[in-house]
């Protein structure tokens, strides 16, 4: 076995026994927190959109506090992800300058639609990863590729690249996606084998140790890492040393030999001891059921939406979830996929958003799989057995 690797995985397993100071001393420098307020439930935005967006839009946005412009943002009007993120950003902050908004990074993907991406590869056809048989890797859509992050240049590309857009005055830092590809070992080996999985373990670890010494302390990290999995170290809050909060997706599941209960109960008590610790959480739930290429982590595209009985009953039990889980610094989207072009949740502001919310009296109380919650407006019950919850605001 690779003797880095080695020598990283029994780093990550002892840092798992002293995280939680080591990560309440690095929480302390964070210079780009979002503001927070439990006035209202406290609102995240993820979204993606090629062209530019409209006066109606930007004035819509501006209303969140942390923002994620993803991948293939402005790129059609504007020739780039990069620069379309920029224009976006600059947009919003014009009318609310205190919001914070993040730039999409993969850690690992080749996405395209970044013009520095593409001159890069173009120039180093070697930066590509391939497989056994010296192929691109490709992702199960059959034609995006990767960077070969186990290679110095490659993350010197990647973390220069990065430099420049969080040095713009209008970007405050990084949303680092695919995180968990790098680190759980079955995604690749099935690739490239044993070998190059376990290189590129390595340089996903070298690369975010720099990422936190060059840009830690003054730009906002969120990364897509708490997940639940069992060759997961510590569902991911091991990693969390390297960033300020976690994204969260893919949190109601069944699958690795447990119930939709047990997976769902396991992520929350993983977000709640995150939350807990002052790590922002920005929390993604799925409204609607999730489409093929959601399942297969290309894009969390969702099923349509009507605004029915239906829709009211899963968005409460959607932000019973989150509620029971949050603390100061987190934040939820309740989505149907994150292009806004064919989002039926885009420009909405539902009721439960408005009503006054206050702090929370306490943590959540869990009695089997039914949770409970009292904020000074409002009384949380969740059922996640059964899929259920009232939220009884006063």
């Amino acid at each position: 076995m690779n003797f880095k690797y080695c020598a990283i995985l029994l780093l990550l397993k002892a840092s798992v026994c002293f995280c939680e100071a080591q990560n309440q001393d690095s929480l302390s420098e964070i210079k780009n927190r979002p503001e927070f307020s439990w006035d209202k439930m406290p609102l995240y935005m993820h979204l993606r959109k090629n062209t530019a967006f409209t006066k109606d839009e930007i004035q819509y946005l501006a209303k969140f506090s942390l923002i994620t412009f993803e991948k293939t943002t402005g790129s059609r009007s504007f020739g780039s992800t990069e620069k379309g993120t920029i224009e976006a950003a600059k947009a919003v902050k014009a009318i609310n300058a205190k919001l914070k908004i993040l730039y999409y990074k993969n850690v690992v993907i080749n996405w395209g639609t970044y013009e520095e991406d593409e001159l890069f590869l173009s120039e180093h056809p070697d930066a590509y990863l391939t497989d056994e048989a010296g192929e691109k890797a490709l992702m199960p859509n059959g034609k995006t590729s990767f960077f070969d992050i186990s290679q110095d240049y490659v993350r010197d590309y990647w973390l220069n690249h990065v430099d420049k857009v969080t040095d713009n005055p209008f970007i405050d830092g990084l949303f680092l996606d695919a995180n968990i590809k790098a680190l759980v070992p079955s995604f690749f080996i099935s690739r490239v084998g044993k070998e190059k999985q376990q290189n590129l373990m390595v340089g996903y670890h070298m690369m975010m140790e720099e990422l936190k010494t060059r840009f830690g302390k003054d730009n906002l990290l969120i990364a897509n890492i708490i997940r639940v999995r069992p060759e997961f170290i510590d569902e991911g809050r091991a990693y969390l040393k390297y960033f300020n909060g976690s994204y969260i997706e893919a949190f109601e599941h069944e699958g690795f030999g447990m119930t939709y209960e047990e997976y769902l109960a396991k992520g929350i008590e993983t977000v709640q001891k995150s939350a807990r610790e002052g790590h922002i959480i920005a929390m993604s739930l799925g409204i609607g059921d999730a489409l093929k290429n959601a399942e297969e982590g290309i894009d969390d595209a969702r099923k349509s939406l009507s605004e029915d009985g239906d829709f009211t009953k899963r968005l409460d039990y959607l932000l019973g979830i989150f509620l029971v889980c949050a603390e100061k610094y987190s934040y939820v989207y309740p989505h149907d996929g994150y292009n806004v072009k064919t989002s039926a949740v885009w420009l909405k502001m539902f009721p439960q958003y408005k009503k006054k919310l206050g702090k929370p009296k306490g943590y959540a109380v869990r009695d089997g799989y039914i949770y409970t919650r009292s904020f000074e407006h409002l009384d949380v019950w969740l059922d996640i057995k059964n899929k259920k919850a009232k939220l009884n605001w006063k």
